[in-house]
């Protein structure tokens, strides 16, 4: 059994909020009082305005796939490393953009592995998507005989896993959008540019001119992330970016990169030498989302939509060998160590660390 605490919840710490705390698959999000942001804008020396909410974003430790989280025997509720993996290689390619003159991010502050301190930005509803490979979704339904993908025609004769000629924008709703002419009102439903831009509202976008902006930012943020990747010998496959507008000191609103990037989460990523070889090693939550399609009793549950209940049942009861979760760990901290250069080291209880430094630090947790 594995001597570590994971983060396994990671919405109920101590911290002094406004209104409730937000929940992701992963991530969970504390508004800070009006107070507290003002307060800490002054005392760090945070280059946004001063009246900018913010928000402490926790990290934690769950695995989730196919819209449901697992869990390990044993109690290991979660993948060791896995919360500081992510949050690592996410800040390492933020800081990249940085310096390569891209967008800047909702980032302020990183005072912990497990913690961001970010600034308020109001979404795009776009999951942006490029892919430089046919593999996954897409691939099941090319060999379903669709050609046609977000408006884009893809040739004859591609085979599973084929290099594609050009990085490829596929993009997809965030959240359901309604009263949007050929968009079911569906979550993650695949979208044409042409629907956003006959649409910029319902996607909210400020302008024509910020379409093109998103897709530069994301074709140039892959280049980036994807030579990177090659000098360590990996593959980025595909990867999902998310956009927002934020006020800057200026008086201006600039689009930035919010959410996360170029993560084992976010991304398939690739040993390059095993694909020479033709042979396909995951270095990313795809390698834990086939491991789950080889180890459940019926992985049509998992990739069928429509027995959403019978997959959320089998999650909520299924309990995977702790030396599975393990591999899972050794896979994600493997990568991001390999990806900033230095060995990630697990905390050994996370929890504790945040609360006494989020108290210590910054004076946000109630007593």
């Amino acid at each position: 059994m594995s001597t570590y605490k994971v983060l396994e919840v990671n919405d109920d710490l101590p911290i002094r909020t406004q209104g409730n705390v937000h929940s992701g698959k992963v991530r969970s999000v504390y508004w800070l009082t009006s107070a507290d942001s003002e307060r800490l804008i002054e005392e760090k020396g945070y280059q946004i305005p001063k009246d900018t909410p913010l928000a402490i974003m926790i990290i934690s430790d769950r695995i989730s796939a196919f819209d449901c989280i697992w869990q390990g025997e044993n109690g290991l509720n979660g993948v060791p490393g896995k919360g500081i993996a992510l949050n690592s290689v996410a800040a390492h390619w933020f800081k990249l953009f940085d310096q390569s003159g891209l967008a800047g991010n909702h980032i302020v502050d990183i005072p912990h592995p497990y913690i961001w301190i970010v600034r308020k930005a109001q979404t795009v509803r776009v999951e942006a998507i490029a892919r430089q490979y046919i593999t996954g979704s897409m691939w099941r339904d090319y060999a379903k005989g669709v050609r046609n993908f977000c408006g884009i025609d893809l040739p004859e004769g591609l085979q599973a896993n084929q290099k594609l000629e050009n990085v490829l924008i596929t993009p997809s709703t965030k959240g359901i959008i309604t009263d949007v002419p050929e968009v079911p009102a569906v979550d993650d439903v695949n979208i044409t540019r042409a629907n956003i831009e006959n649409n910029l509202a319902a996607f909210n976008f400020k302008s024509l001119g910020d379409v093109d902006k998103y897709e530069q930012l994301l074709t140039e943020g892959f280049k980036l992330i994807s030579a990177q990747l090659a000098e360590i010998g990996q593959i980025f496959v595909d990867t999902k970016f998310e956009f927002g507008y934020v006020d800057e000191i200026d008086g201006t609103q600039k689009l930035i990169y919010i959410d996360e990037v170029g993560t084992p989460d976010s991304s398939r990523i690739w040993d390059e030498a095993a694909y020479k070889n033709g042979q396909i090693i995951e270095n990313s939550k795809e390698g834990f989302r086939q491991l789950l399609i080889n180890n459940v009793p019926d992985s049509d549950v998992l990739l069928n939509k429509d027995r959403m209940p019978e997959r959320e049942a089998l999650a909520e009861g299924y309990k995977l060998p702790v030396e599975v979760m393990m591999q899972v760990s050794d896979t994600y901290v493997g990568i991001a160590s390999k990806i900033i250069g230095k060995q990630i080291v697990i905390p050994q209880d996370p929890r504790a660390e945040i609360i006494e430094l989020l108290d210590k630090e910054y004076g946000l947790i109630e007593k």
